[in-house]
């Protein structure tokens, strides 16, 4: 006998399994294999990775198609992504839920279900937890590429890391409440119902009051100027899976007493989040700061939160600027801060909201933004007392000679045209005055016009000053 045989072991021959019968085939046959575990199943196979693929997508092409209105901006990013993730991954998670939720019965399942070891409560969770993990994982991918995306961009701030924790923890809530509802009420009207449910609680965040911060997922309460307190994220995903804790407690659980307690949990979340209120809510501090370039006339200065613009917007207006280099009674810098500018600040031209003059850390329309900002020095907010029309016109000739503009020009010229064929000789009387002033300030000598402007930027700040004020042209 060979040192290796073990005397009790058994030989089988060939065509024999491991009990000794033999195969029809004559082959050795195999070990049983254990059956996959149901969470597994659930996780790789069926309806979950379907329900994932869609969610990706849908966010996904939400969240690129308003790429302009995000990139560079942290606040704006996070508000983009809590919002899709309220109007879009609330509505999908619970209708996804609820489709899962009533397959048994559907199925007629039922009676196998009841059959197994297993309590209800583990079959809820093992049919539930796979299609939540998917959901999750597609909203966590797509803030990821959000997240890279706006990094190349952005020049102040981070990413709220704790907001979309928060709205994880809020999307697997709602797909196990889903899925609860769909088991407990099993029609297929039950899906498409949780859906429209879904978006109409997502539509509190629209209302400016307290139950507006009861709505997933935190909708339009986020941006530049505005972050959530710490805690708001996860008291608000308090509220969303309290709510689902009970309702599942409520339909599995042996004493179905202990669903008061999550449901207490969600209420007092609830009443935590009405009672605070706009308190959930603080000031970003970088949105009372400034960073600032003093080599220019006047000084520029754009908003803390986005600081990486103060080269683009000085290179924007820089024609501007070199214009009115040397020039007297100037504001002393333009100010780019949430208030009215002080008597010696101009205010600079909105940047935001992003995707209009600011696009991925670049001013859209150099021409444009600079036209805007001389408009700021000349005669600002007077439409209530317009000025004389002597002086109007010679407001609208320095506006004119300091930030030429295509637009401006091009509507100056269809107004012109329309009031040769209206026959308007008062509005014509006025473009030929306008011209003739224009025309003398852009023949003055570089010492004499600034002599000039200084003279006229000393008035420029009153909106009904007396003519004689105002040096003509």
């Amino acid at each position: 006998m060979s040192a290796h045989t073990q005397p009790d072991a058994v030989q089988h021959g060939p065509g024999q399994d491991g009990h000794g019968i033999p195969r029809p085939d004559g082959r050795p046959a195999r070990s049983p294999r254990s059956a996959p575990h149901p969470l597994r199943a659930e996780w790789l196979r069926g309806f979950a990775p379907w329900a994932g693929t869609g969610l990706l997508l849908a966010l996904a092409w939400v969240v690129a198609a308003k790429a302009d209105q995000w990139q560079g901006s942290w606040g704006e990013t996070t508000e983009t992504l809590t919002t899709a993730a309220a109007v879009i991954g609330v509505p999908f998670a619970l209708a996804a839920g609820g489709w899962q939720g009533g397959r048994e019965r559907r199925r007629r399942m039922t009676e196998l279900r009841s059959s197994t070891a297993r309590t209800p409560l583990v079959q809820l969770l093992v049919a539930a937890l796979p299609l939540a993990g998917w959901l999750v994982a597609a909203h966590l991918l797509v803030v990821a590429g959000a997240l890279v995306a706006c990094a190349a961009y952005a020049s102040a701030g981070g990413p709220a890391y704790i907001v979309f924790a928060g709205n994880a923890l809020t999307l697997a809530a709602c797909t196990v409440l889903g899925h609860t509802a769909g088991r407990a009420v099993p029609f297929r009207l039950t899906a498409p119902s949780l859906a429209i449910g879904g978006y109409v609680a997502a539509s509190l965040g629209i209302e400016r009051s307290g139950p507006r911060y009861l709505a997933f997922c935190m909708v339009h309460v986020l941006g530049d100027y505005d972050l959530a307190v710490w805690w708001y994220p996860l008291v608000s995903a308090l509220w969303a899976a309290g709510l689902a804790a009970a309702a599942v407690l409520a339909l599995t659980a042996y004493r179905r007493a202990t669903a008061l307690l999550p449901l207490a949990a969600a209420l007092g979340a609830a009443v935590l989040l009405v009672q605070t209120g706009d308190g959930l809510l603080r000031d970003n501090p970088l949105s009372h700061r400034q960073v600032c370039d003093t080599s220019t006339t006047p000084d520029i200065c754009v908003n803390a939160t986005y600081p990486g613009m103060l080269p683009e917007v000085t290179r924007a207006l820089s024609g501007l600027t070199g214009r009115l280099k040397g020039v007297q009674n100037l504001p002393v810098r333009y100010e780019d801060l949430w208030r009215s500018p002080h008597r010696d600040e101009a205010e600079l031209p909105n940047l935001t909201p992003v995707g209009w003059s600011m696009v991925r850390g670049k001013v859209t329309d150099p021409q444009r933004y600079a036209w805007e900002a001389a408009q700021m020095l000349v005669r600002r907010d007077c439409d209530k007392a317009p000025p004389a029309d002597r002086i109007a016109v010679t407001d609208e000739a320095v506006l004119r000679w300091l930030a030429p503009d295509r637009l401006s020009a091009r509507i100056r010229t269809d107004d012109v045209t329309r009031a040769r064929k209206e026959g308007d000789a008062e509005r014509l009387a006025w473009y030929r005055a306008e011209e003739k002033a224009y025309e003398h300030l852009t023949a003055m000598s570089d010492g004499e016009r600034r002599s000039w402007l200084g003279r006229y930027f000393a008035t420029a700040a009153e909106c009904s000053p007396e003519p004689s004020e105002v040096p003509s042209l």
